[in-house]
C-alpha cells in the first residue's frame, strides 16, 4: 500500500511547517540500525538519530523484546494510586546513573512536560518554605531552548528563539547574554582550557540584585541545543552553580538533549563536576521508541515541597510511567550501563574532527565545531532547508538542517564507514551551497 503525500500535504500539520507551503516530507517505511528506508526502497544513513533520541539505532533486537514483552502483559494502567515493576524498574536504574543528590523522579510524557514540572517543583518548594515565598522569577540564558510548551517557552529565548510570537502572554522571566561561544574547531580539547571569570558578571550581578525574586536557574548544560548547538566551557556552569549556592537559588539542569553520553560525559553536568537540584531528561532515555521524559530533584526539594500548600507536586500526566515506555526505556538504560557508549561516542568525536577539519576553509563556513557525538556546521546565512534536505537525500544520508546549523547527532552505534558517507555528504553540500 502507497503512502498518500497528497493527503500528507493537505491535511497533516508537521513540525515547524507552515499549511499553506509546507516543507517536502519523506515516505519512510522501515528503519533498522542506522538506516531509514524510504518507499522507494532507497536507504538513507540517520545522522539525526530521530532528534537525538535513538542513540542504539532501529529495531534493536533487547530493545524490541522489552516492548514485546510488556505488551503481553499490559500496554497501560493509571499511575494515580497505582505502581507497577516497569516503573520501579525504569527508576531503580535512572536514580543509579544520576548525580547522587537526586533521589525523587517524576515520570513525564515529553521533554517539554519535564520542563514544566522541573518549573513547578522549583516554584512550589519556594511556597513550601514560608520566608521565600517571593521567589516566583526564573534565570534563563539567551541562545536557551527548553521546549514548545507555555511554561518552558517562557525560559526559551525571546529574541532569537522561536516563540517570540508569544512573548505578551508568557510568564516573564530574567534572562542572561549567553554564554560565550567556543569558535575553534578543537573545543572538546584545547578551548576548554581557557576560561575569561568576567563572563560570570552578568549572572552575579542580577542574583545579588533580585534573588529574593529568583527560584531557580535553568540552563542547558554545555551544550545550548536548538538555540544554535552552541558549545561552552564548563567553568561557568560551575561558577553557576557555586552563585546559586551562595544567593539560595536552585539550579534546574535540562539534560534533555545531553544526557545519556551525546557530549562523552554520561550527563553534560558532569563536565563541570557539579550536581543541579532539578535536571530534566528525556529524548535518548527511551532509546528512541516510545515518548518519555522524567525530572529528577533532591530530598531538599521533594521535602519542601511537600510543605507547601498543596502537599503533593501538582502535576499528573494521563500516560505517565507508561509500562511499555518504561520497560524500553529500562532496556535502554541497561545498554548504557554497560559503558560501551563511551568508547562509541569518543570514535565518533575523533572521526567527526578529523573529517570535518577541511569544512573549516570552505565559503560561507562560519564555524566548524565538534563534542562528543555532535559535529556542527555553522554557515554564515541561513539556508535553504527544503533544498538542501532534497540534496543530502540524493546523497544517501538523512541530516536535517536548521536556521544557519548543518549538524549530525547519529546513533552511537553508527559505523566509521555509515560516519564517513554523512560527513562527506556535508562537505559536498556546502561546497555547492
Amino acid at each position: 500500500m502507497s503512502i498518500n503525500l497528497q493527503f500528507d500535504r493537505d491535511h497533516i500539520w508537521h513540525p515547524y511547517t507552515s499549511m499553506l507551503d509546507p516543507l517536502p516530507v519523506y515516505p519512510v517505511v522501515a528503519a533498522h540500525g542506522c538506516e531509514l528506508e524510504l518507499e522507494n526502497g532507497q536507504k538513507l544513513i540517520d545522522g539525526t538519530a530521530s532528534w537525538w533520541s535513538a542513540v542504539h539505532g532501529y529495531n534493536h533486537p533487547l530493545l524490541n523484546a522489552a516492548v514485546t514483552e510488556q505488551l503481553s502483559k499490559m500496554a497501560h494502567v493509571m499511575f494515580g494510586g497505582i505502581t507497577h515493576p516497569s516503573a520501579i524498574n525504569l527508576c531503580q536504574r535512572l536514580l543509579a546513573m544520576v548525580p547522587n543528590n537526586l533521589t525523587k523522579v517524576f515520570l513525564a510524557d515529553s521533554g517539554s512536560i519535564a520542563v514544566e514540572v522541573a518549573i513547578k517543583m522549583a516554584l512550589q518548594y519556594w511556597q513550601g518554605i514560608a520566608t521565600k515565598s517571593s521567589k516566583q522569577k526564573l534565570i534563563s540564558l539567551r541562545k536557551g531552548y527548553h521546549g514548545d510548551t507555555f511554561a518552558a517557552m517562557a525560559v526559551c529565548d525571546p529574541v532569537d528563539g522561536m516563540h517570540g510570537m508569544f512573548n505578551d502572554v508568557l510568564a516573564q522571566h530574567y534572562f542572561l547574554p549567553a554564554p560565550e561561544l567556543k569558535t575553534e574547531s578543537d573545543i572538546a580539547s584545547e578551548c576548554f582550557n581557557r576560561f575569561d571569570p568576567s563572563a560570570m558578571l552578568p549572572l552575579q550581578q542580577l542574583l545579588q540584585e533580585q534573588h529574593t525574586q529568583i527560584a531557580a536557574l535553568i540552563v542547558e548544560p554545555i551544550v545550548q541545543g536548538y538555540g544554535g548547538m552552541r558549545f561552552y566551557h564548563p567553568e561557568y556552569l560551575k561558577a553557576a552553580r557555586a552563585l546559586c549556592d551562595k544567593y539560595d537559588v536552585l539550579l534546574i539542569c535540562d539534560e534533555i538533549a545531553t544526557g545519556f553520553g551525546r557530549t562523552g560525559k554520561l550527563f553534560a553536568c558532569e563536565h563541570a563536576q557539579i550536581q543541579p537540584d532539578i535536571m530534566c531528561v528525556g529524548k535518548a532515555l527511551s532509546g528512541g521508541y516510545i515518548t518519555l521524559a522524567a525530572t529528577l530533584c533532591s530530598d531538599e526539594v521533594a521535602n519542601g515541597i511537600s510543605l507547601s500548600d498543596a502537599k503533593g507536586l501538582m502535576h499528573g500526566p494521563t500516560f505517565m510511567a507508561n509500562p511499555l515506555a518504561c520497560a524500553v526505556a529500562t532496556a535502554s538504560l541497561d545498554i548504557i550501563a554497560t559503558g560501551k557508549w563511551q568508547q562509541q561516542v569518543a570514535a565518533i568525536e575523533q572521526q567527526l574532527k578529523r573529517e570535518l577539519a577541511p569544512c573549516q576553509g570552505v565559503a560561507g563556513v562560519k564555524d566548524v565545531r565538534v563534542l562528543g557525538a555532535i559535529g556542527v556546521l555553522e554557515m554564515a546565512e541561513k539556508v535553504d532547508v527544503a533544498k538542501l534536505q532534497q540534496r543530502f537525500v540524493e546523497l544517501g544520508v538523512w541530516i536535517r538542517p536548521f536556521n544557519n546549523l548543518i549538524y549530525v547527532m547519529p546513533p552511537f552505534i553508527i559505523s566509521a564507514a555509515q560516519l564517513s558517507q554523512l560527513t562527506a555528504a556535508m562537505y559536498t553540500v556546502i561546497t555547492e551551497h
